[in-house]
């Protein structure tokens, strides 16, 4: 049984249905981990980036994030707060701030990445050989999703992207 419209196309439930089941699933690990700070999703996230790539300028890490520079200070403000990023001054530019994870901050995302994890795997572990081959070949067409971009001028969403209740996650 597939879920398409019969040419192809995701059904006009498939959509919102995978967007609520991720969803979910992200909320489910966010909630599993152990974050005494209650970072929120964009704070993670800036968290994660400066691990990755930093030290950053706020900037370069604004655009890493896909957000305004603004923004992603106010983001920022409280992980410095916390003592999980430090804010010092460019040594090429003094006008501008290097974003830079400090041990704490990789000690929290790290203890997050597992615990997630372990729930994810624990999850995984229930599954039967089938469900777990689906799962499995799913993820390249996941990653896909996550790398590939959005066409220029597409005046046709998916089916059931602006259903009602399509929000709600």
């Amino acid at each position: 049984m597939t879920d398409t419209d019969g040419r192809g196309a995701p059904s006009s439930t498939a959509v919102p249905r995978l967007r609520l089941v991720i969803a979910r699933l992200y909320r489910q690990l966010a909630q599993a981990s152990g974050d005494d700070l209650n970072l929120t999703y964009a704070q993670l996230s800036a968290l994660a980036r400066t691990q990755e790539h930093g030290p950053l300028r706020i900037g370069e890490l604004a655009a890493h994030e896909q957000v305004a520079a603004p923004s992603l200070t106010r983001t920022v403000a409280p992980l410095a707060a916390a003592g999980l990023v430090s804010k010092q001054p460019d040594p090429s530019d003094r006008r501008s701030w290097l974003v830079t994870i400090t041990p704490q901050g990789a000690d929290l995302l790290g203890r997050i990445r597992r615990e997630r994890s372990e729930l994810l795997a624990r999850r995984i572990a229930r599954l039967d050989p089938g469900q777990l081959d689906a799962l499995l070949a799913a993820l390249p067409v996941l990653e896909q999703l996550l790398t590939e971009p959005e066409p220029e001028g597409d005046p046709d969403p998916a089916p059931g992207a602006d259903s009602p209740g399509a929000d709600r996650a």
